[in-house]
């Protein structure tokens, strides 16, 4: 039984594929009666699955995922998973977030998230006297410890900026 189970991890590190579709890409290299003897499943199985037709869902799945590729098109690229789900929903197509995802990861789709605009820690007065440049804009030094620059880097964190 154990034996069984290491066998059909060998489908589950695959990825979503199923078996008959694991078989399908395999009997290239191995007999289908040999893949199915090893991985516990029926030869009629297989061949039944070969000749069914796509699911309902599947179909829809192929049709939701150009309308999908169309409206990421549409916006120049930019939408991810919540704005075409909007825009599904605009068009009366009742789609779960998570089907879209699903959909979208499959496409290889990204959105684009734009972060808002470096605003200045503080404001300069206008009128208060600028500093003196006590180095001449030269910044190599003669010797150690003689000159020190320093410049002030502002991060983005959880909290705010740092």
């Amino acid at each position: 039984m154990r034996d069984l189970e290491t066998r059909r991890g060998l489908l589950r590190e695959r990825g979503p594929m199923s078996t008959f579709q694991f078989f399908d890409a395999e009997q290239v290299n191995h007999p289908v009666t040999r893949l199915c003897r090893v991985l516990g499943v029926s030869r009629s199985g297989f061949h039944t699955w070969r000749g069914r037709p796509p699911s309902a869902r599947a179909t829809a799945d192929l049709q939701l995922g150009s309308r999908i590729s169309e409206a990421h098109e549409a916006s120049r690229r930019t939408y991810g998973v919540p704005r075409i789900q909007a825009v599904l929903a605009r068009e009366g197509k009742g789609v779960g977030k998570k089907r879209v995802a699903r959909l979208v990861r499959a496409q290889g789709i990204q959105g684009v998230s734009r972060r808002r605009g470096r605003r200045s820690l503080t404001k300069a007065n206008p009128q208060a006297p600028k500093a003196p440049d006590r180095v001449g804009r030269k910044f190599a030094a003669d010797a150690p410890n003689q000159l020190w620059v320093t410049d002030i880097t502002c991060i983005a964190a959880a909290e705010g900026w740092l």
